[in-house]
């Protein structure tokens, strides 16, 4: 079984443990990843584009002119796509651009984006973080002493005083263990988790 260091929030080395092979020595599947990172920006869309067609206009119930013999090219209504104020060709309407994927493909992506951590040492283990109230400067220290960049960290069940120190700091994201997803795994460098955390993860995935 692969094996990782756990530190302290100074990152001094306290020890060695062994993690999940089935989440952390897997076979990385970049199609997998790419078909879930799509699904969920597309699940996050709202879909509340709208515009208006021809017949949602106010107005231009009143042909213009005459058919023939003004000269001019025959009009139908002032609220046809190519006249100023009128409707829009294939008007957008609100929609759900939501869909699902199969359970089996994003653990295949979670899996893949967890090893690729793993595998390039951007993955820290601390053994625990302890925040008694919210300190900015301490997370901002935290963060430098284990030498991470754009780091998501990751704490077993909501932490108040862990999130608050860390929302201010640009590039910096906290979530718990239950909801961690390829997406945010992906768009930061360095992936913090503590202990518990961890083990959290390899019970709700594996």
């Amino acid at each position: 079984m692969p094996k990782i260091k756990v530190v302290d929030m100074t990152g001094k080395e306290l020890r060695e443990i062994e993690i999940s092979e089935k989440l952390f020595a897997a076979d990385i599947k970049e199609v997998a990843v790419h078909q879930v990172v799509v699904n969920q920006l597309a699940n996050k869309r709202q879909g509340t584009q709208s515009t208006k067609t021809r017949s949602e206009v106010r107005g231009g119930g009143r042909k213009p002119w005459r058919q023939k013999g003004t000269g001019s090219a025959r009009q139908g209504s002032i609220r046809s796509p190519q006249w100023k104020g009128g409707g829009v060709v294939f008007a957008p309407k609100p929609r759900d651009y939501s869909y699902r994927l199969p359970k089996s493909l994003k653990k295949a992506a979670l899996y893949s984006v967890l090893t690729d951590k793993f595998d390039n040492g951007k993955m820290i283990v601390v053994d625990e973080f302890n925040f008694e109230e919210p300190k900015t400067s301490k997370m901002v220290k935290m963060i430098e002493d284990l030498g991470a960049k754009k780091p998501l960290v990751v704490t077993e069940k909501v932490d108040k005083n862990v999130y608050l120190s860390a929302r201010n700091i640009q590039k910096s994201d906290v979530t718990y263990s239950d909801v961690i997803n390829v997406y945010e795994l992906l768009r930061h460098d360095n992936l913090v988790i503590s202990e518990a955390a961890l083990r959290r993860v390899e019970e709700v995935f594996n």
